[in-house]
């Protein structure tokens, strides 16, 4: 069983101390060395500054304070380097147990290098079919098993929920070019095949509970988009939509979807933004705003 751990949080405009709270009562039931570190990355919600602050009292807890927001590649690299112990546990904030054994789970697990404990959905009949983040990633939920990320270790890490050895993220830190939103999780994962560093996947996942308004999400998946067209040659192979883009070989067909974007992108847009987001529309829009970035 490993001993010691450090418990990594970078957070932007969200109150984390209830995550902070349950992981230190779990850690401290089990007797082992640990810290939790939480990092502002430029943080502009006073009301989360201000229950954040409280963390710096917690035992076993520091917080730090940045008010520059640096990127979340770079805010987990300096966590990583603050950190004190030989297992780096990250997680992101706006998440919640599973139960009251996670902490455990992860130290039991005999993989020596990466753990990834994955997320899962809390069923919500509210959110379902009107938000349009949640209603995505609860159609997505068979490929967060970890039997499904096991058949590809790589291509599915994400940066959730995962356990690395001090050593190995210090020597193979996240690429901080990645100022931006998306994807530099998915060339973490390319990196760490090619130094040939395992990823063991188990189900041990953080439980996603809250979720952006669609415009907010939409938002985000865009600025995603324009990550994944800045690294396109790094990322081939590591992506879905490119592999989508890649199999269209006729260029007309590619023109005519950018010119259907240009034409009804906006109305789309408005519908994935409504209160009835449809997935299929979701994924045209997707390719359809790609594609202009390319052309």
């Amino acid at each position: 069983m490993k001993r010691e751990l450090s418990i990594l949080i970078p957070v932007f405009n969200y109150d984390c101390t209830a995550l902070v709270r349950g992981l230190c009562q779990q850690a401290q039931q089990l007797e082992i060395s640990y810290e939790v570190i939480v990092a502002e990355d430029g943080s502009t919600d006073n009301a989360a500054l201000q229950a954040n602050a409280e963390i710096a009292l917690m035992p076993h807890c520091r917080y730090l304070l940045r008010r520059e927001n640096i990127g979340r590649a770079s805010i987990r690299n300096l966590l990583a380097r603050e950190s004190s112990y030989t297992w780096l546990l990250f997680l992101d904030c706006d998440m919640e147990l599973p139960g009251d054994h996670f902490i455990d789970s992860y130290l039991r697990c005999p993989a020596e290098e990466v753990v990834d404990g994955g997320f899962a959905v809390k069923e919500n009949a509210t959110l379902l079919h009107r938000n349009l983040r949640y209603t995505y990633e609860w159609s997505e939920q068979a490929n967060h098993s970890a039997a499904r990320r096991t058949a590809n270790p790589y291509r599915c890490f994400r940066t959730t929920n995962f356990l690395i050895r001090r050593d190995l993220m210090l020597a193979h830190p996240f690429d901080e070019r990645f100022r931006h939103y998306g994807y530099e999780d998915v060339l973490f994962g390319k990196h760490l095949k090619q130094a040939g560093i395992g990823i063991a996947h188990i189900d041990n996942s953080m439980v996603l509970t809250d979720v952006e308004p669609n415009s907010v999400f939409v938002a985000k998946t865009e600025e995603s988009l324009r990550t994944l067209h800045q690294f396109t040659d790094e990322l081939r192979g590591y992506s879905h939509l490119l592999t989508v883009v890649n199999g269209i070989h006729v260029q007309p067909v590619k023109w005519a979807i950018c010119l259907w974007h240009k034409l009804f992108g906006g109305i789309l847009r408005r519908l994935l933004c409504g209160s009835h987001p449809s997935l299929r529309i979701f994924k045209l829009y997707k390719l359809g705003y790609f594609l202009t970035l390319k052309n």
